[in-house]
Order: structure tokens, then sequence, then C-alpha cells
């Protein structure tokens, strides 16, 4: 039991005894505080403790260290620096030997202090403080994220390039080798997006965020200059474009921590504590904020101030333990060196007088360690810590005298005065409202989250765009609807699509030029490849664009768009024509489509909705025929150069009444035929004939050579059955259409009898057809 002095989490730190088997030192009282230890008594175990060491002759190191541990668990902090003061002058203090008072002033900090920090400025995730208040260990976002963001980066675009998913991001982000996939919608990534030059910016939103964001963007220029320098380890070149990049933007977190890492390694390690400082007193929950500051001043031999940041960034996350370790490094040190300078003294009995009389000044830091260092009930002059509460902020002055057993010359106690004292008493302070100053006595500021991005709906007055660094507010009037034109239809994108190139337009600007030629129609790249795949994803960055700070003309265009649709949609009004060959209700018809204003008709009857268009023979005088059918699209299929195969069926058929073009293809209004129905003797008489006629069809058909009946069969499928109801349909029996879809009959005389709206005549006209084919057929 007296042997280690390691414990698990939770359970009390034993230290060994210098001498187990001392006299004076009772194994059944050890065992009793240790109990105590472990119930949770902490001031009994330091009382019994108090009460061995009396009993010795000289301080024992072991029982030193248990009482100042027991007394640091139960608050008693101050109290506790005696024995670790007499366990030091016994022997250095091992980084080992600290673990309870590090995690008892971190634990005590982050109780007192940082929660009421973190409720002061944080009380909504929402406000997006979760963004950057760090969780996991890994480097938060210091800025929040911005609709003008790089989601890879978390930085404000730097040269724009959207890719064929629709999302944007930086182009240098792009280009590192490990993103293989949008971080947004996991599509995978082709770094050279099919065009032999790589990536292209995007013109238009390049040139949005030089308008709107012009220092930042200048800003993040030069701050990507500097990585790349750094990069190539020309650190001073490097430093001037952060500098640069600093003096833009001097709010922007990320910046002023990598420009303090610079320094760092170009061993400015005072240049590094003033970025770091001013990065903690603004974003006082970072922790590596905090880490870096502590390293910073560790390097500059600063250790008491580092210290502290240590504990805080413990105190942000309790389970950090390379930071743990650090601050119990550094804590040894700071007692061992109160002594490394004086012959070892002989150590006096512990009750005669204080080893660590304090004579600290000032005590404006003091006063915000009271909740940690005073116990519950006790008042100021119950501490061991005398304030001076009309003393001048100096921190030369704050010193903590320590008169090592066995000294009592004044001389000495000044020759052994040591800093520890300013250290323990400035930790307990908030971030942000302590005002810890060292060498360049910077102020201390108040804590201000980073600003948001407003929504329109958010700002009263005039608009406003909040930026992504530093908080700048840009005027709304900034952003007009010319930013944001298609070059094409010359109105405001709607559904803007971004090509390979880097250019945008309207997504059914770029279909219908794509219809005609396979280049880009303003700098003439070949997009041969960005067709046959059909990539026209939406620019999902410049639809939010649009959404968010130009609602109204995005609304109106909108309702430009419906109204057009709703135009299309009208098939009686304007029904495209197709003008190509003859086609039947319930008769298939494919097609192939190569003509660019076909594909436009196809596409836009697939974007109503209707899928539905009208086919038509030609006419040398009308352009096409008075008749026609109407066909419904089952499915397109689409090759890489554009062409398409559609499969369609016929499902009415209608007169035409005017003559139409739009866009380069044939449009018609229209009336839809049906056929006019009988009763009674008719009706029977129009039976008899119909399975006359059916009949005689069935019969023409089975008597038809083999090859003959498989090049029907392959095209037209079988002969539709008889139907029950001759009239059950507008269009009449489905297998009349067949028949008149495989018979030989040159258009014009297919086109009379589709035009027909008796079933009787019809029929009539079938049979005489047939009753010809028959005979003309070679025996």
């Amino acid at each position: 039991m007296e042997t280690g002095c390691r414990s698990q989490q939770g359970e009390p730190f034993v230290h060994p005894l210098s001498n187990p088997g001392a006299a004076g030192i009772c194994p059944e009282m050890l065992e009793v505080a240790e109990e105590a230890n472990r119930a949770g008594d902490f001031n009994l175990a330091a009382e019994i403790y108090s009460s061995l060491q009396a009993d010795l002759q000289q301080p024992d190191r072991g029982l030193c260290l248990r009482k100042a541990d027991s007394l640091t668990r139960a608050g008693r902090i101050s109290e506790a620096l005696d024995p670790y003061c007499t366990a030091a002058s016994l022997d250095k203090l091992r980084p080992e030997e600290l673990p309870i008072l590090v995690e008892t002033i971190a634990r005590t900090l982050q109780e007192k202090e940082l929660s009421i920090l973190a409720a002061t400025n944080g009380t909504s995730s929402s406000s997006g403080e979760d963004d950057w208040i760090e969780g996991n260990g890994e480097c938060e976002v210091d800025e929040a994220l911005d609709l003008f963001s790089c989601s890879l980066c978390k930085c404000l675009l730097h040269e724009p390039t959207t890719v064929e998913c629709g999302h944007t991001f930086c182009k240098r982000c792009l280009e590192e080798e490990t993103v293989k996939e949008c971080t947004l919608c996991k599509h995978t990534l082709d770094n050279k997006d099919g065009l032999p030059n790589g990536l292209r910016l995007n013109v238009v939103l390049s040139g949005l965020l030089d308008k709107l964001f012009a220092t930042e963007s200048r800003a993040r220029k030069f701050w990507i200059e500097g990585e790349v320098l750094w990069k190539n380890q020309n650190l001073s070149e490097a430093l001037e474009k952060y500098d640069a990049a600093v003096d833009l933007v001097p709010s922007s977190g990320r910046l002023l921590f990598q420009r303090a890492e610079l320094n760092m390694e170009m061993r400015n390690f005072s240049k590094a504590v003033q970025d770091t400082s001013s990065l903690c007193r603004t974003k006082p929950l970072w922790t590596k904020a905090h880490y870096l500051k502590a390293s910073a001043l560790r390097k500059a031999d600063r250790n008491d101030e580092a210290l502290q940041e240590y504990l805080i960034c413990l105190a942000l996350k309790p389970d950090w333990t390379k930071v743990k370790l650090e601050a119990q490094k550094v804590l040894s040190e700071l007692f061992s060196s109160v002594f490394e300078n004086e012959d070892r003294p002989t150590p006096l009995h512990p009750l005669q007088g204080g080893l660590a009389s304090r004579l600290i000044k000032p005590g404006v830091l003091l006063r915000s360690l009271r909740p940690l260092t005073q116990r519950p009930g006790s008042s100021s002059q119950d501490s061991d810590i005398s304030v001076n509460k009309h003393a001048p902020v100096d921190n030369s002055s704050f010193r903590l005298s320590i008169v090592a057993p066995g000294k009592s010359d004044p001389a000495a106690e000044e020759g052994c005065t040591k800093s520890l004292a300013v250290v323990l008493a400035a930790l307990p302070a908030s971030p942000s409202g302590l005002k810890r100053k060292h060498g360049s006595d910077v102020p201390s500021e108040t804590f201000n989250p980073p600003s948001k991005q407003l929504r329109p709906d958010e700002v009263s007055g005039s608009q406003t765009l909040g930026s992504v660094c530093g908080g700048k507010i840009v005027p709304a009037d900034l952003l007009d609807s010319g930013d944001m034109e298609c070059s094409l239809c010359m109105r405001l994108f709607y559904e803007p699509v971004a090509t390979p190139c880097g250019h945008t337009f309207c997504l059914k600007c770029l279909e219908r030029c794509m219809d005609h030629n396979p280049n880009c129609p303003l700098c003439k790249e070949n997009l041969a490849e960005y067709l046959a795949t059909r990539g026209y994803n939406k620019t999902l960055l410049m639809e939010e664009v649009l959404q968010r700070y130009l609602g109204d003309e995005l609304n109106e265009r909108k309702k430009i768009h419906e109204e057009e649709m709703t135009e299309l949609s009208n098939l009686k009004q304007e029904v495209p024509v197709f003008v190509c060959t003859m086609a039947f209700p319930t008769i298939p018809c494919p097609l192939h489509v190569f003509e660019p204003r076909y594909r436009l008709m196809i596409r836009r009857s697939m974007e109503t909705g209707t899928k539905q268009f009208g086919m038509c023979i030609a006419d040398e005088l009308k352009g096409f025929a008075d008749f026609g059918c109407m066909l419904q699209v089952r499915d397109v299929k689409f090759f890489p150069d554009g062409r398409s195969v559609v499969d369609t069926i016929g499902v009415s058929r209608f007169k035409v009444l005017s003559h139409g073009q739009r866009d380069g293809y044939n449009t018609a209004k229209i009336e839809y035929l049906e056929d006019k129905k009988v009763e009674g003797e008719e009706l029977v008489e129009l039976v008899k004939l119909h399975d006359s006629v059916y009949d005689q069809a069935n019969g023409w058909f089975t008597s038809l050579k083999d090859n003959m009946k498989s090049q029907i069969l392959s095209h037209f499928g079988h002969l539709p059955s008889k139907d029950p109801d001759p009239q059950g349909s507008p269009c009449g029996p489905a297998w009349c259409w067949w028949l008149l879809a495989v018979l030989p009959l040159e258009n014009r005389a297919q086109l009379t009898i589709l035009s027909m709206t008796s079933l009787k005549e019809r029929l009539i006209a079938i049979r005489r057809v047939l009753i010809f084919v028959t005979r003309k057929r070679p025996r």
C-alpha cells in the first residue's frame, strides 16, 4: 500500500512514505486516513496526516504530499500549498506527484468560471457557438459556417469551383489528392472533371465574391499564398503574406492561429504569444488556441503563464491527457524552482511557522481566486493570503515569498521570491474577464462571438449581408439582379447550371444550346462529354443566393416560367406537332430524335408532365396534315451526342384547327375526334359488320407467309382480340388500328381512314382494302 504513488481515476492518490517503518507513524492511523479518502472525507484525512506529521522529528515527504492531496481534494487549495512546498524543499517534486492538484484546479475553474462564461455567451447552440467550441479535441471552426464558405476548408470560398453534383468548393481544396468525394452529397469527384485543363473557376460566383467580400477575398488570397510559401519553407515571405491578410481581417481566428504557428516555427515566441492572446480573448472557449498559447509561453520561458493556459485547456477538455501531463510538468518545475538555487535546508518542524507565508501584490488578480481558495463559510480574513486592495496592477510586483526551512534572513527570503503565486492566484479567473498581463500588457476585451449572417427576414430596415470573415456587414444593395443574369436569355437565372468550363446558364437555356452544338455558348469549350453524361445539376450555392437575397425577383422569374409551362401543357390551344409518319391509337410508335427542334419539343413535353405531343404526316402546302394522332411518351433513351430514341404509343386522334410554330417546331390548335355512337337496329348491323370484318382480317393474317408474320409480330405484336363492345372506346376497336398500321396502304389512304368518325364507314373501308390485298396477293 505504501510503495506506489499511482492510482486509478476516482481512487485516492497514495504517495510512498519516506520511511514507512519510522517511529511515530502509526499504520492504523494511516489506514484510517486512506479509508477517509476513499469515503470522500478529505478534511478528516488531512487532519490525520497533520497529526501524524506533528509526531515526527523531521517532516516526512510522503505524508506532506498525502496531506496536500487531501486538502486539494477538499477544495482547500491555498492551504495545500504549505505541504506541497515542504515536500518540494525535501526533494524535487515530480510531475507524476501532482495530478490531484492539476485536476482539482482545472475542475474548479470549469465549475466556477467557465460554466458562467458559457451560460453568458453561449446560451443557445442555435446561435452558432457549437460550430467553434471544440468538442472532440479537433480544431474547431472559428467562424460560423456561412453561405459563402467552402465545406472542405471552412473558409471563405477562394477561386470557387462548382463540380458536377452542383456543390461549390475552393479550387485549391478540390485539387488535394485526399479529396475523393463531395463532403455534402458523397458524389465521387473527378479532379479533372472531364476537361483537358482541369477544374475551372465558376465565373459568376468568383465575380460575386469579389464584389460582396472585396477585403475578405484579398485577405484569403494572401492567406493561401502564405500557406504555399510556408509549405515551401519560405518562412519570412510567408509571414509577410500572413501579416497582410491579418491587416485586412484582424478578427479571423483561424488566420491568427496559423500566423501564431508560423511564428512558433520561426521562433518568434513573443509574437506568437501576442496572436494567441488576442485569439483567447475573442474566443475564450477554443481549447486549441489556449494550448498553442501555452506552448508559445513555454518556449518563451514564461512557465507561470503557460500553466494558466494548460489549466484552462483542461477545464475546457478534462480528458486531454497530453495537456494534463504538460501542466503537471510545468507545475513541478515551478515548485522546484523555488529551491533550485538554494542550499537544501534542514527542515523545521511542520508546525513551526508558515512555510508558504505570502506577500502577494496586487489583490486585483487574487480576488478572482476567492471562490477557489476559500473554504465555504470562511471570510477573507480566514485565508492565509493577504490582499492589498489598493495595490496597482503590476505583474512584476506580484510575488510569492517562500521562506525555506531554517532561513529567517530577509535577504535570503528575497532571494527565494518566485512567481508561483501569480499562477495559482490567477488560475480560476474567467478567460474573458481576467486581465492576465505580461510583457506586452495587452488589455482584456469583452467576449464577442463571431457575427452570423442574417436572413432577409431577420433584418430590419435596410437588408444586410453578414460576411464570413470578421463579422463585416455588407450592404444588400451591392447585390442586384444584374449580377445573376443569364447571358443567353438575359433574365435572372432560373435553375442555374455551371458548365465544367466555369460558365453559368439557366438549365433550359443551356439544354437548348446543347441541342444545336456541344460547345459552351461563351468560351466555345467542347462539352461533348458533359453532354454525354447529361450532368445538368443545378448550382446549389447560386440557388441559395437567389432565394435568400433576390427572393422577389426570383419569385417573379419563377412565375414567368410557370406561365410558360402552363401554356405548353395546354394540349388543345398549342399542341407540339412532330411531322414525320402516320400514327394510330393504341399502336406503338418508336421515334429516333436527332433534330434540335424536336429535342426541345420532346424535352418540354416531359418537363410539363403531359408527356404527349401530336404526330402528323407532311403536307406540301400547309406543312403538316389536318389530321393526326396524339402520342404518349413511355420512355426516352439519350445517347452521348444528344440524340434519343423515344418510345411512344398512340392515344387519341385529333383534327387541326390552325397551324403554328414555336421555337422552331410546329404547333397546332386542335380538337379531339371521337366515333359517333349508334343504337337500335344500326347497332345490331354494326356488330354484325364488326364481327365479319374481324374474321376476314384474321383470315388474311393467318394466310400470310411465315417471314411476313414474323416481321409484323416483331414490330406491332399480335392481332388484338375482338372487342365485345365495338363502341366501348372513343376511337373504336384496337384491332382496327393494328390492321390499318400493317396493311400495305399509302399514308394518304391511312389518313382518310384515321379521320373518319363513323366506325361503320371505317369498317367498310378496311373490308375493301382486305378484299383488294387478298386478290392482289400471288397464288
